[in-house]
């Protein structure tokens, strides 16, 4: 599942700072291992998507902030 967030989390960061990211040949087959979890659990989507977003939300939260 840790890996499942990993990804999420590089998607969700990716998104934020407005990168584009490189698709590779290897994805695919790399998705296609999370399909059975992913069948297996319908929840598993939502939860790592919650662990991912927090995280995100942490890094955020290390960034400097602007002077006024």
């Amino acid at each position: 599942m840790e890996e499942l967030v990993a990804e999420l989390g590089s998607a969700f960061l990716c998104a934020d700072l407005q990168i584009t990211p490189e698709v590779r040949e290897d994805h695919t087959s790399y998705i296609e291992s999370w399909l059975k979890v992913l069948k297996d659990d319908k929840r598993a989507v939502f939860s790592a998507a919650s662990h991912a977003s927090k995280a995100v939300d942490f890094l955020h939260g290390l960034q400097p902030q602007p002077a006024d």
